[in-house]
């Protein structure tokens, strides 16, 4: 009996649990059915909560065994407990302690026959088998032989029951054990046989529930590996893929076709890459360190997971630990490490600011120096490294003799290789070498003259670019000196064409610092697009727009391979461990591929169709792993064909591809026609797990590489296109593009020195450029007015294939060398100490994240090494010696690229945010913090039309305390220390919503960085009042400008694909209703990107910063519109900064 005082439900439950009147049980489950019928399912689990299962469950058991049972009763009751138990995750444990699971198994087997009866115990059952180890007693207790025999044979009538019993045997099977129980029994085949029986005679798709339900039974089954065998046994690859091809045109049947596309891929047999070695083709020897392979990674059969939804677990372990990465420890966080050198070393680091030890003059006359030649540290020029050929293939393409690199201090130069063009007998001109083993070395400080040679040849040019000869396959640019030559004579001709419309490039000066450029494969031929040049194209293009269904009928392709071995033609056409692979496919009709070349990446492709190539990327030298970046050439294709092209060996579990970002190209002929540009291109893009896997450690499982695949129409016949991942930036171009700004600034005005920080690994030097302004008058006060300037300090490019980076690199060089008023003044308030490339050996090896030791230099900075990390060691001494002069810098920032993520944005370091974020208590009146770090992004997030304060974050992870950012905070002291993260893909804000990035975009947000500066060094305790040509100057920024916001309430997370079909094989999700599955892509994609850039979002208030911004009479931006943006809530009575009056921005909290 209810106890007193009890609600109404309670009463009810309680009267119905304890009667054995039938007609009092009929009326309580008719007026609790009605109750339930009505409103949201809080009912429902208010019901639960109440005791509500426990209560349907025990009636049940009790009406049950009464005699005789009347169903009358059971029927209703059924159902109203089926409701209840589909929102009651306890439901099954319950049933099995009133031994409901036991009842509900003997009333199905009596009602075998009895149609009307044995629905409802069905769903019971169903319901009761949703919790797994009720389902693994049910399995033993007999409950799959049972639904066999209730969906088999094959008949139409009585289709709900059928329907029933196959939800309910779906349930089942979730269980790992009934799965080996279904396989045993020889149930495989028998599901197969009908689902194929179901799908021929519902032609007129009434059994969609069906079919799909009998998918589900085999997606379950096939979790374990004996039932994927059963499965290939029963040739269920055949029967799925054969009768899903019937289907795909059909849009009431996708939840069909999605559901078998997941067996069909967890089916298919995983096998490895097509390589000897997944380990990088390059190696480099490291001084002072024995060699040893990285672990290699494998993968056999018998290394496969049983289970099928490990990867998932993997994924999900890794959410759950989301926010376990957050430092919390408070004395972590406020520590300040002593500097990890002493005084007398870092005296080294005076040579590179002689803006503070020399005067004018001597800066004008004396040549620049470098540091000592302590721990590879130099400032004597580069020997040279090795000949250069610049590759104009139209009808073919030769490989370079793979070079021995040797690395010691002194970096000897290495031996030349004379080299000869011969005719050969088909009149093209082919490259020979011949080996001379007594070459003397070019003098290190030898000024070489280039010779061109070649032979007789056919003009390159006749009159028309279009009219380039098919016999032409190269030529050369050899460094010793000798005659002039017909080859000369190809390249002047070539730049005859050229317009020297590209501002900052002349090819002249970039072949010049290619021949100094060292590099592992010793590259001997230059790429055209770094040869010629490119400049931004006339019209930004708009992301990508995935057509419907194109991932579905990839992935059909994918599965069609295993099927029909024998129409593939699986043809290796470039390897670039076996370049006579290359020089054996003259006949073949195949494209032509290379990528041994400066920032190339490209391993081997293996034509699969005609029109169908496989491409497998290099990994970083010295490791087995990182494999993104990719760029090579590619010709002797036809026009307006589609090529497919899949790069089969990514990484990461999501691509800013399936969300339209489309890889680029750059056309030999366009350019020859005046398009010099990389454009973006490529239709039916797709990012999706493949079926090549390895075993990356022994303490993790197996892994799954990635396919990215596109397909592209080349425009013109017989072209030399190149493909990248990005816009290629080499190092060769960036020591041209130094070169030319020291030639083109005004030298009256700027001071702009160039020095070497110090050398590679690999031997190159690392550039450190100061840019400032020159003082206005020779006497002591201008010069000491000068050295009193605050620092700003700017890297780039410390991951390799983060290319973007180097583009707004490049704009920030260029504005702050330029005329403009706003540069001018800039250079006035600061001194600029910018190192543009911090890993070039990566750049010009085409690593995408590691130096030549197979090391993220981007972790390595809390204890670098000098001879390991040679530009990490001597960039942080540098930022040591600014902090023992007192000239801590005001900003330090390390531009970055972000796979992953839309738009510019920062990451920066904040004490009390990641706190909060962790669920820490803060005592804002005890742990006191400047906010000061805010006002760099906010502002920025007023001007530059790409940048996203929204995106950005100020948490310090455990995982990223060795990062440049989080070390020069702590250590350095440095308050505003920064990552800015830039798209590969496109913006989804602003006036560029909708837009894929370009290199103008970058170029002008490395621009509008330096804007940011100057308004927020004019709005500091340094400088109260605004200079009023600083107003105007702002002001006339704002009305050239119109950077309305539009709102977007998706800053973090992307939408979904237009086509929401669950492609992952790891997929053990039962939600599958009439709907289509969601896309598992999207899931991960929301995951990774969720994990890369979680915000502190405020308790309460939020700092007005739109109208205090727009409160100042010298910046009146217009407000950006945004769903949120993460504030710091501010106690009451503490003092927040404001950029618009006079109020000192580095109080604290």
């Amino acid at each position: 009996m209810a106890t007193e005082g009890a609600s109404g439900l309670q009463v009810l439950l309680s009267t119905l649990q304890s009667s054995y009147d039938k007609d009092v049980i009929l009326n309580i489950i008719s007026v609790l059915s009605e109750l339930l019928s009505a409103g949201t399912h809080r009912r429902i689990h208010y019901m639960i909560s109440k005791g509500g299962t426990e209560a349907l469950l025990q009636t049940f058991v009790n009406m049950a065994r009464s005699d005789p049972v009347d169903y009358k009763v059971i029927v209703p009751l059924l159902r109203l407990l089926v409701k209840v138990g589909q929102r009651d995750e306890k439901v099954g444990e319950k049933a099995q302690k009133l031994e409901a699971t036991d009842v509900i198994l003997s009333l199905t087997r009596k009602n075998i026959s009895k149609y009307e009866n044995l629905t409802p115990c069905l769903s019971a059952l169903q319901v009761f088998a949703s919790n797994v180890p009720t389902g693994y007693m049910l399995g033993i207790n007999g409950a799959l032989e049972l639904l066999f025999k209730v969906i088999t044979p094959y008949t139409k009538r009585h289709t709900q029951t059928i329907k029933a019993a196959i939800e309910a045997l779906a349930a089942l099977l979730k269980s790992k054990s009934n799965c080996r129980r279904a396989v045993n029994r020889g149930y495989v085949s028998i599901l197969l046989q009908f689902y194929q029986d179901w799908h021929s005679c519902d032609s007129n798709n009434s059994f969609v529930s069906i079919r799909r339900g009998l998918l589900r039974c085999c997606k379950h089954i096939t979790n374990v590996r004996s039932g994927r065998e059963a499965f290939l046994q029963a040739r269920g690859m055949e029967i799925l893929f054969a009768t899903t091809q019937e289907c795909t045109n059909c849009r009431q049947l996708d939840s069909i076709v999605s559901s078998a596309v997941q067996v069909l891929r967890k089916c298919c047999p995983k096998c490895t890459l097509p390589l000897s070695t997944i380990t990088s083709t390059y190696t480099f020897h490291v001084p002072g360190i024995s060699m040893s392979e990285p672990p290699t990674k494998t993968y056999s059969q018998e290394d496969e997971s049983e289970d099928e939804d490990t990867d998932m677990e993997i994924n999900l372990g890794n959410e759950s630990q989301e926010d376990d990465d957050l430092e919390t420890d408070l004395n972590k966080l406020r520590s300040r490490p002593k500097p990890d050198r002493t005084d007398k070393e870092l005296e080294q680091y005076k040579a590179l600011f002689p803006e503070l030890t020399q005067n004018f003059q001597d800066l004008v006359s004396e040549p620049d120096e470098g540091l000592t030649s302590t721990c590879n540290v130099s400032s004597q020029p580069f020997p040279c490294s090795c000949n250069i050929i610049l590759n104009q293939r139209i009808n073919g393409h030769k490989c370079g003799k793979r070079g021995q690199h040797t690395t010691s201090e002194t970096s000897p130069a290495c031996a030349l290789e004379p080299q000869n063009l011969r005719n050969n007998s088909s009149g093209a001109y082919q490259l020979e070498r011949e080996s001379i083993n007594n070459s003397d070395p070019l003098s290190c400080n030898k000024n070489h003259k280039k010779n061109i040679s070649a032979s007789d040849f056919v003009s390159v040019v006749h009159g028309e670019p279009s009219s380039l000869p098919h016999n032409i396959k190269s030529f050369q640019v050899p460094k010793s000196d000798g005659d002039e030559c017909e080859n000369h004579k190809i390249v002047n001709q070539l730049l005859e064409q050229h317009k020297g419309n590209i501002p900052f490039h002349d090819p002249h000066i970039y072949m010049d610092n290619a021949e100094r450029t060292k590099s592992i494969p010793d590259y001997r031929v230059l790429a055209f697009p770094d040869f010629w040049g490119h400049c931004s194209p006339p019209h930004s293009q708009k992301l990508d727009t995935r057509k419907l269904g194109s991932l579905r009928d990839t992935i059909f392709e994918d599965i069609e391979r295993y099927l029909k071995p024998g129409d593939l033609l699986n043809r290796v056409v470039f390897d670039l461990n076996n370049p006579s692979t290359s020089e054996s496919l003259e006949n073949i009709n195949s494209l032509k591929f290379f990528s041994k070349f400066e920032s190339g990446n490209l391993r081997k492709v293996i034509q699969v169709r005609e029109f169908e190539y496989d491409l497998i990327m290099n990994a970083d030298v010295n490791t087995n792993q990182h494999h993104q970046w990719f760029y090579f050439e590619v010709s002797s294709m036809r026009a307006n064909v589609p090529y497919r092209f899949n790069v089969i060996n990514c990484e990461k579990v999501n691509s800013q591809f399936n969300y339209g970002m489309q890889p680029v190209m750059y056309s030999v002929t366009n350019a020859l026609h005046g398009k010099s540009y990389w454009v973006r291109t490529g239709y039916n893009i797709s990012y999706y797990k493949n079926l090549f896997c390895y075993r990356a450690s022994e303490a993790r499982k197996r892994q799954r590489y990635y396919t990215l695949t596109f397909t592209i129409k080349f425009p013109h016949c017989e072209d030399v296109c190149y493909l990248a991942y990005h816009y290629p930036y080499t190092y060769s171009t960036l020591m041209s593009h130094l070169q030319l700004l020291g030639q083109k600034h005004d030298s009256k005005k700027v001071f702009f020195n160039q020095q070497i920080m110090c050398h590679t690994l690999g031997g190159n030097p690392c550039p450190v450029v100061t840019i400032t302004a020159k003082p206005s008058s020779k006497c002591h006060k201008y010069i000491q007015d000068m050295c009193n300037r605050q620092y700003i300090v700017l890297t780039a490019r410390v991951h390799p294939g983060e290319s973007n980076a180097s583009w707004v690199m490049k704009g920030t060089l260029e504005f702050l060398i330029s005329s403009d008023p706003i540069a001018e003044i800039l250079r006035e308030l600061f001194i600029f100490k910018i190192i543009p490339m911090l890993n070039p050996d990566g750049v010009i090896n085409g690593n995408h994240r590691c130096s030549l030791n197979g090391e993220d230099l981007n972790r390595q900075w809390i204890s670098p090494n000098c001879n390991l990390q040679p530009t990490i060691y001597h960039l942080k001494g540098l930022l040591y010696y600014l902090n023992s002069i007192n000239k801590t810098p005001l900003v330090f920032c390390d531009y970055h690229g972000h796979s992953q993520r839309k738009n510019v944005f920062f990451y920066g370091c904040s004490i009390k945010e990641t706190l909060w974020q962790a669920g820490c208590v803060v005592d804002s009146s005890v742990l006191l913090e400047d906010v000061g770090y805010r006002a760099l992004p906010k502002i920025l997030d007023k001007i530059a039309p790409v940048f996203s304060m929204a995106n950005s974050s100020f948490l310090v992870e455990k995982s990223r305390e060795s990062t440049a950012r989080v070390v020069v905070w702590k250590e350095i002291g440095v308050l505003r220390s920064y990552t800015m993260e830039s798209t590969y893909c496109g913006f989804n804000q602003g006036s560029y919503k909708g837009m894929q990035v370009g290199t103008k975009e970058l170029e002008e947000m490395g621009a509008k960085f330096c804007l940011g500066l100057l308004i927020l060094q004019t709005k500091s305790v340094f400088h109260p009042t605004l200079p009023p040509q600083v107003v105007a100057l702002l002001e006339a920024e704002k009305h050239s400008a119109e950077y309305q916001r539009t709102s977007s309430s998706e800053t973090d997370d992307e939408p979904p694909c237009s086509e929401e079909i669950d492609y992952n094989t790891d997929s053990c999700s039962d939600d599958e209703t009439e709907s289509t599955n969601v896309d598992m892509n999207t899931k991960e994609r929301t995951s990774q990107e969720n994990i890369a850039s979680k915000n502190y979002e405020a308790p309460n208030s939020e700092e007005n910063f739109t109208s205090l911004y727009n409160s100042s009479k010298g910046l009146p931006f217009p407000s950006k519109q945004r769903g949120c943006s993460p504030e710091v809530n501010l106690p009451h009575g503490d003092q927040s900064y404001d950029l618009s009056n006079n109020t000192p921005m580095d109080h604290c909290l």
